[in-house]
């Protein structure tokens, strides 16, 4: 079953540091969000494969809970 990491609250997408096909383990970076001149990082929970990432660089205006990165 896939993990979907989900934004955790508003901002833009600063950085995308994962993309399809990629391994990653629990831990690893997966995007960091601009909030208010903060950097907000989201993580894997596991390890698995980048499936898909619905996200891009310099994407602005994203809402909170909005599907970011699959990881199955």
């Amino acid at each position: 079953m896939a993990e979907q990491i989900r934004t955790q609250i508003p901002g833009n997408v600063w950085k995308v540091l994962v993309k399809p096909g990629d391994t990653v383990r629990g831990g690893d970076v997966l995007f960091i969000l601009e909030v208010m001149k903060s950097e907000v990082h989201h993580t894997a929970s596991g390890g698995g494969t980048v499936k898909a990432v619905h996200i891009v660089e310099g994407q602005e205006g994203v809402d909170g809970d909005t599907l970011a990165v699959e990881i199955e």
